[in-house]
């Protein structure tokens, strides 16, 4: 007899990308890591902080960046559904995209794999669509996991943080 879902009782690992740039930002963080351990993820790794400027607008506050090396029996729209949760107990409002938060969190990784989920008119993509272009979420993961490897490009995370132009890599700042 086969046993009733058993993938979704299975362990799933992800790396997500924390961002804050309004409010006490490290607090922002730091608590968003506390309420995903709260609903069944435990964190594996966890990367240093990271201080860059807004893009596309520079002239937002600077954002705090981080990346986690998670584990969770969540299936992908379970964990993304809880993340958006916390991000709106945390105080994210609707608000225009790019515009300044108190919490975000992408998945940039679930098990490896590519994805293109619908549900509830909601679209989920992983790994996420642009991150390979930008040095918040590239540098992060290569502190965590220099072997990394992109799903849908197949590149390693050195080959992707040597593509980012120079000015991407000065710009961003430790600790």
């Amino acid at each position: 007899m086969k046993k009733q879902d058993t993938l979704e009782n299975q362990a799933n690992y992800a790396y997500l990308a924390l961002g804050s740039n309004l409010g006490s930002k490290i607090n922002n963080l730091e608590y968003a890591k506390y309420k995903l351990s709260k609903i069944g993820v435990k964190i594996i790794k966890s990367s240093s902080y990271y201080h860059t400027k807004s893009w596309p607008n520079i002239n937002f506050p600077d954002f705090i960046n981080s990346v986690l090396f998670i584990k969770t029996d969540l299936i992908l729209k379970d964990l993304f559904n809880q993340i958006k949760f916390i991000e709106e107990s945390l105080g994210r409002k609707k608000a225009p995209k790019n515009y300044p938060r108190i919490c975000d969190i992408d998945i940039i990784d679930f098990n490896g794999e590519c994805l293109n989920v619908h549900f509830n008119s909601q679209k989920i993509i992983v790994p996420h669509i642009s991150m390979h272009k930008r040095n918040f979420v590239l540098i992060p993961l290569y502190e965590i996991n220099q072997n990394w490897l992109h799903p849908k490009y197949k590149k390693n995370i050195v080959k992707l943080v040597s593509k980012l132009p120079k000015n991407d890599l000065i710009s961003i700042k430790f600790g």
